[in-house]
């Protein structure tokens, strides 16, 4: 039986996609720096980034396709998830457990961002003439962000969770207004009786296998769209910018590494499973994630990956996913306070312990919710920035590296859905166990 069901696989999934990403990766870079312009230069300036241009086509496209069904399927996930237990204890008692792990990882990826740049003081390496000819270069899309940001009070962010308007929150993309809307929708339909929901479930069903199967054809160039996007970025970062901020990305990789290392704990101690078995059964997810720098891209292969090699349960894999993938940020929540903490120190400017509570608090709370696509994460550190004192047009001095990073901070991200998976698994998956159908998740191939 399982031989059949792995015959039926494409080539490229029954090859291993995780190799071939791998192989994708080494090659982007590559010929990135042999056509970077800081690198090997083997074509004039502007002939290589007229060329970066197409050879990113691919991973424009692949991401495009992708974005054009994460919203339904975020919706239809979230609410099978919720209802697949047939039971309002499921829920209960996920909101119960999920909420605070949450956020407390969030915390202690601020913690140990806070801790690393204080500790490692990145910003002491920077020269004082490089900050003064980047400053003042920053997009002004970001000043108004944070502008729009401040405008609005505690109160009145707390009411606009509820989407009084779903129709506008879809065409805006607002993932956690998505969210919300979801969870309202699926615990609605677990009140009614089955007679009365069963024709919405269906359809839900026939969304969600829909949306996976426009995945499935995405995931046939991913191999080609990883290639592009790297050596697309390649092109363009080249390795100067590595190497002036270098002391700035080594902090932010050691924060996240260690942060790797705090799940690999919680995996062992809550999730008791051995963390080389976890590792290894999320490569897949890991490195395509680090490559197209979304959560969303790779929500369903993550989804997949829980449920048959991590062994999770079909109903919580499909609710702690997608609803990680919009409020579970730890990996963007460290690269945002290590970045605040390396610009105050550019900027000479001291945090008191009260000034670190409060950025404590302002990047977790602002890390929930962060759409899960790349380059979003530098406009919701222009409103943190802005909290403790730092100019926003210093935001120039990283914009250099920050997709390299942002590449990372995602891997991270991922790494956290799939830990509150096997986490949220032992702790409530016996419970609806009995309830859960035998029906598998439809296939990432």
């Amino acid at each position: 039986m399982q031989k059949e069901h792995h015959s039926r696989k494409p080539f490229l999934i029954r090859a291993h996609l995780w190799q071939q990403v791998l192989i994708a990766i080494v090659l982007g870079f590559g010929l990135g720096l042999l056509l970077s312009p800081s690198g090997v230069a083997l074509l004039p300036a502007e002939s290589a980034y007229n060329l970066a241009q197409w050879v990113a086509l691919p991973g424009q496209l692949f991401l495009a396709v992708i974005q054009m069904v994460v919203i339904p399927l975020v919706i239809s996930s979230i609410i099978l998830g919720i209802t697949s237990s047939g039971d309002a204890s499921f829920l209960k008692k996920a909101g119960i457990r999920i909420v605070p792990y949450f956020v407390s990882t969030t915390a202690i990826a601020v913690v140990l961002g806070i801790t690393v740049a204080t500790v490692l003081r990145p910003g002491n390496y920077i020269d004082a003439d490089l900050m003064r000819s980047m400053a003042g270069d920053t997009p002004h899309t970001v000043k108004i962000s944070t502008e729009t940001q401040n405008d609005i009070s505690i109160p009145q962010r707390i009411v606009r969770l509820v989407p009084e308007n779903p129709y506008q929150s879809l065409i805006d993309k607002d993932m956690l207004a998505i969210v919300i809307y979801a969870i309202f929708i699926g615990v609605a339909l677990l009140a009614l009786e089955k007679r009365q929901n069963k024709l919405v479930l269906d359809l839900l069903n026939s969304i969600q296998a829909l949306a996976l199967k426009i995945v499935n054809w995405a995931m046939m160039i991913a191999p080609l769209a990883v290639f592009g996007l790297l050596c697309d970025i390649t092109i363009r970062v080249g390795v100067e910018a590595l190497f002036g901020m270098s002391v700035y990305v080594a902090s932010v990789l050691l924060g996240l590494l260690l942060l790797l290392g705090i799940y690999l704990l919680i995996v062992l101690l809550l999730g008791k499973k051995s963390p080389g078995v976890f590792l290894r059964a999320i490569r897949e997810p890991q490195l395509l994630a680090f490559s197209t720098s979304s959560s969303a891209a790779v929500m369903p292969l993550s989804m997949q990956t829980a449920h048959e090699k991590l062994n999770v349960r079909k109903s919580i894999a499909q609710f702690i996913i997608p609803l990680g993938a919009t409020i579970n940020m730890d990996g963007t929540a460290l690269y945002q306070v290590v970045a605040a903490v390396f610009l105050t120190q550019v900027f000479g400017i001291d945090l008191t312990l009260n000034d670190l509570l409060l950025l404590t608090a302002t990047t977790v709370g602002a890390s929930i919710g962060t759409p899960s696509t790349p380059g979003v994460g530098i406009v919701i550190l222009a409103t943190i920035l802005h909290g403790v004192g730092v100019p926003t047009s210093g935001i120039a001095l990283i914009l250099g590296v920050d997709r390299i990073l942002d590449m990372c901070r995602t891997t991270v991200n991922v790494t956290g859905d799939l830990t509150a998976c096997v986490v949220m698994d032992r702790w409530i998956g016996k419970d609806v166990a009995a309830r859960e159908s035998d029906q598998p998740l439809p296939e990432v191939t």
